[in-house]
């Protein structure tokens, strides 16, 4: 990996370096996605499957469409037994942290007959899309669904790729199920998140649309918004450690690439303070990658968005980890409890040598759909409040407007809306 010293123009190359993956910059894909979109709104069921046979290379119908529940058996019998014990033991973990995050209803009255509130209320039916593509991810399945559970999001509709025989990978299959989707369709790619925007003859429109995806997923998701509400537009994976001289090299480069595998695009980070542990870094990087079997990936993701940073201090540590805003954030020092204090921009914070950034992708609890190129500034992860709205509860008695209801007149007038004055006024004439 390459090794900079971290200055004030390093950190401008690298800032501009990382925005060239956001799906923001990939403009020339954009009016493909719209024409794609436009298609699946005109003909629905007519051009998912048409897109479905181009692209994924199955022979798309009403028929088979929605998974069954054999398919699902079928899955079942499929899936490893142990592979099986580790999902459930994940989906406890997950369940149980997102528990902890419910919001609910509200109301507070006062003597004077005056009631304000805020009734929390579950969106009705959520898109989740789950990729194929490069890998299956039944992890994003549990991540998605698990969380609009436990909000009570009463219909939960997945979709995700089939392969060239119209099979979907039992792991995928099985998550679903355990995790308590209704329905699961065949379909991948910006034609799905267009069926779900708009609806088709076979898949229902949703409220909200959740998931990652590749880059013309990201760009239907971006371009749907306002026709359906979406989580985040995902960019490429990325990882930031903060590491002194205390860390494992070893451990720090293997947690670096347990990012850049997800493809090309995906960044990995070091910000070091310790030559020695750079250099060592490095050296287990090449060696990690000679090894691990999707070395091409490895190879080209390093290449293009991979960094070694030598910082002077922690302080500029912190500071350029604040301004990359990474999705993954793990901190390797000697005190990292005080280091994570000074961190305002991340996804998910990773503290300590034993906590490696996998340990959130399956099983800790929290959610790794997180927010990547920068959004962590202003963005959370997906939670429980990605699946519930807000409605604000106002009731007064004729007692407590009647104390303010030259406030509220003498308001709509400064601002010229005598209707909203008139409003008052006639319930005291």
């Amino acid at each position: 990996m390459r090794i900079i010293k971290l200055d004030e123009q390093a950190k401008k190359n690298v800032l501009e370096d990382l925005l060239k993956r956001s799906p923001n910059q990939y403009g020339e894909y954009e009016d493909k996605v719209a024409s794609l979109l436009l298609d699946v709104k005109t003909r629905k069921d007519e051009a998912v499957f048409e897109y479905t046979k181009k692209f994924d290379g199955f022979e798309l119908n009403k028929d088979n469409i929605l998974v069954t529940e054999e398919e699902i058996k079928a899955a079942y019998d499929e899936i490893d037994a142990d592979l099986l014990t580790v999902i459930r033991n994940a989906m406890k973990n997950i369940r149980e942290y997102h528990e902890k995050q419910r919001q609910f209803s509200w109301f507070d009255s006062k003597p004077d007959g005056s009631i304000l509130g805020q009734k929390i209320t579950a969106l009705q039916r959520v898109g989740v899309y789950v990729p194929g593509g490069k890998a299956a991810y039944p992890s994003s399945v549990l991540m998605n669904v698990l969380p609009a559970k436990v909000a009570g999001v009463d219909e939960i509709i997945m979709t995700t790729p089939p392969g060239k025989e119209g099979k979907i990978y039992c792991g995928t299959l099985v998550a679903a199920n355990e995790a308590g989707v209704d329905k699961i369709y065949k379909v991948g790619g910006a034609q799905a998140i267009g069926a779900l925007a708009y609806g088709t003859e076979s898949i229902p429109k949703v409220d909200k649309i959740v998931g990652p995806g590749n880059i013309y997923v990201a760009l239907a998701k971006k371009a749907v918004y306002g026709h359906v509400s979406i989580d985040s537009i995902a960019g490429p994976s990325e990882i930031l450690v903060i590491a002194d001289e205390t860390a494992n090299p070893r451990f720090v480069a293997a947690d670096l690439l347990s990012q850049a595998e997800h493809d090309e695009l995906a960044s990995a980070i070091l910000v070091t303070t310790s030559r020695e542990v750079a250099e060592k870094v490095s050296e287990e990087v090449d060696k990690f990658i000679a090894e691990l079997s999707r070395k091409n990936i490895l190879e080209a993701s390093i290449n293009n968005y991979g960094y070694i940073l030598l910082a002077d201090d922690i302080e500029d540590a912190v500071d350029i980890a604040n301004e990359i805003a990474s999705e993954h954030l793990e901190i390797v020092t000697k005190d990292p409890f005080m280091v994570m204090t000074k961190i305002r921009n991340a996804g998910a914070i990773f503290i300590g040598e034993y906590s490696s950034e996998p340990l959130g992708d399956y099983f800790a609890g929290p959610n790794h759909v997180l927010p990547t190129n920068g959004t962590a500034k202003f963005f959370s992860a997906l939670s429980v409040d990605d699946f519930i709205k807000k409605s604000s509860i106002i009731s007064y008695s004729r007692e407590a407007l009647e104390k303010i209801h030259k406030d509220v007149i003498r308001f709509a007038e400064a601002e010229g809306l005598t209707a909203h004055a008139n409003s008052i006024k006639v319930r005291y004439e």
